[in-house]
């Protein structure tokens, strides 16, 4: 089943990777991260093409799979770390982009990876627990829709506005998880 779905196509993957690069950049100055502390929360991004089964799903853009990484020249528990993997659901995002004329793939995926990067630095400044409750995992949402157009909506790129506009719902969604 995971072979019929959509993947990029290599244009898309270039347009994907600057998006990525500019959602990097754009987070890193939200958070004042300097180039040393942006590389603490190791994390990748990775499209369908190089995702394992159990990494895909059929109804996000994008989820966050944390793995225990472990530098190769040690054994000690204590050099652990948490390693961070974006996986885009290219199919999910392509089904989306057919369904809305109006969104296109660079404001788009802009969008999806500076919102996953917000949650991997708020995981890394421990801001937010990545096991918490799911009233807490909402609340989280919630937050980070609004860090999300904050850091968008100041953000000159073309179809920017139509993907705030399709992101709204989030925007204050529930009253009483602003926090």
């Amino acid at each position: 089943m995971r072979e019929k779905l959509q993947k990029f196509n290599p244009d898309q993957i270039k347009i994907v990777n600057n998006s990525v690069a500019l959602a990097e950049e754009l987070v890193s100055n939200y958070y004042k991260m300097s180039a040393s502390q942006w590389l603490r929360p190791k994390y990748d991004v990775k499209t369908l093409a190089d995702l394992n089964p159990d990494e895909t799903v059929h109804d996000p853009f994008a989820q966050i799979i944390r793995y225990i990484g472990q530098r190769k020249d040690t054994t000690l528990g204590s050099s652990t770390y948490d390693f961070y993997k974006i996986c885009l659901q290219d199919h999910s995002i392509l089904s989306a982009l057919r369904r809305s004329p109006g969104l296109s793939l660079f404001p788009f995926t802009l969008y999806i990876v500076t919102h996953e990067l917000i949650h991997i630095v708020r995981f890394s400044k421990f801001l937010q627990n990545f096991d918490a409750s799911p009233e807490e995992n909402m609340a989280e949402e919630v937050r980070v829709h609004k860090y999300t157009h904050d850091i968008l909506n100041e953000v000159q790129v073309a179809g920017m506005s139509e993907i705030l506009k399709f992101y709204d719902k989030w925007h204050n969604r529930i009253e009483g998880f602003e926090g």
